[in-house]
């Protein structure tokens, strides 16, 4: 399914809370899908779905402006729900206009910062150390050529090799042996760094994805490669199972890794250390789920109300309050009593 482009002349209505997804002709995920179409019931004319291709935004007389193509201008949402992948987010283009809606006052589920922190399989495994949690034994590099990265004492075989920002399984493999290491160095792109991980061998062909909604787990999905290979993504034809509740301490440790990033929405993939004990894999900003996964739209509905309520307490002046009467003494132009500040 593709959303149609709007005409050049239609003036949209004010929406207060939007979804952004990518450009056209990019498909929506169904689970994207399922959400754009719980929060259409929820809002009504009120929701809008924006593809990142059909917006303009700059400066103008001093303050931010946000159009659209057709120069229609457009008030900034209350909410604005970031359905875009992370990884290929580049921070002249996409980055650049959530900035924008952050500046010009919209709330980001997930904000900004979460997002740049969650793009990056490096930045992520920085976050995540720092804040105490298990994560594998990673070495990444710079500028550094790739061909003396795979010779460093200090990269042990087998690892898992992926790029920093790839997504849905892609661009990884496992490296068995120096080797086969020094062999695929002249051959892997050079678009993004490679970072190289220990592999995991307790978990080889398993990954737990727990997806968590405002700090609380709301699904979890063991996935199983096909025929023992090591990704076990859907995309890579493995299998799913639902398992919520069988792992409590992965849902736990989940909870934390999306706490550290700052996410309101997360998809925390777990290793299997041993069968009751996991490390992060990766966690991602917008995650897909299962059909079967029915609490994880109502959960994120759910997030997405509570943050525009909250907007709402902010905004609207306390139900006590009252204009200030006049004294005795005001006579059209005389001294006025006004609460202090500490009334307010």
């Amino acid at each position: 399914m593709v959303t149609p482009p709007r005409a050049l002349s239609a003036i949209p209505a004010p929406a207060d809370v939007w979804m952004l997804v990518r450009q056209r002709p990019a498909v929506l995920r169904r689970s994207t899908r399922e959400l754009a179409a719980a929060l259409a019931e929820s809002y009504g004319s009120r929701f809008a779905v924006w593809h990142t291709d059909e917006l303009l935004f700059g400066v103008q007389g001093g303050r931010l402006v946000l159009r659209t193509l057709g120069g229609a201008d457009l008030p900034a949402p209350g909410v604005v729900c970031v359905r875009q992948v992370a990884g290929p987010m580049r921070n002249d283009r996409e980055v650049t206009l959530l900035r924008h809606l952050e500046h010009m006052g919209s709330t980001l589920i997930n904000t900004v910062d979460a997002q740049l922190k969650s793009r990056n399989k490096v930045w992520q495994l920085q976050e995540l150390a720092l804040a105490g949690l298990p994560v594998p034994d990673t070495v990444s590099y710079a500028t550094a050529p790739l061909e003396g990265v795979v010779r460093s004492p200090h990269l042990g075989t087998p690892c898992v090799v992926k790029s920093v920002s790839g997504a849905k399984g892609g661009q990884v493999f496992l490296a068995p042996d120096p080797h086969l290491l020094g062999e695929v160095a002249g051959s892997l792109t050079q678009e993004a760094p490679f970072l190289f991980q220990e592999h995991i061998a307790h978990s080889h062909g398993r990954t737990l994805r727990v997806i968590v909604v405002g700090g609380e787990p709301v699904g979890v999905v063991l996935h199983a490669s096909h025929n023992g290979t090591l990704t076990a993504n859907i995309a890579k034809g493995g299998s799913a199972t639902l398992c919520a509740g069988r792992y409590p301490q992965a849902e736990q440790l989940a909870v934390r890794a999306a706490r550290a990033l700052g996410l309101d929405i997360a998809g925390v993939d777990l290793l299997f250390t041993s069968e009751d004990t996991f490390t992060i894999c990766e966690v991602n900003a917008v995650p897909g789920w299962r059909p079967e996964m029915t609490a994880v739209t109502p959960a994120i509905t759910a997030r997405i109300a509570h943050a525009l309520s909250t907007r709402h307490r902010e905004t609207s002046p306390p139900a006590s309050w009252a204009a200030p009467r006049p004294t005795d003494t005001d006579h059209g132009g005389g001294a006025r009593s006004y609460p202090a500040a500490g009334d307010h």
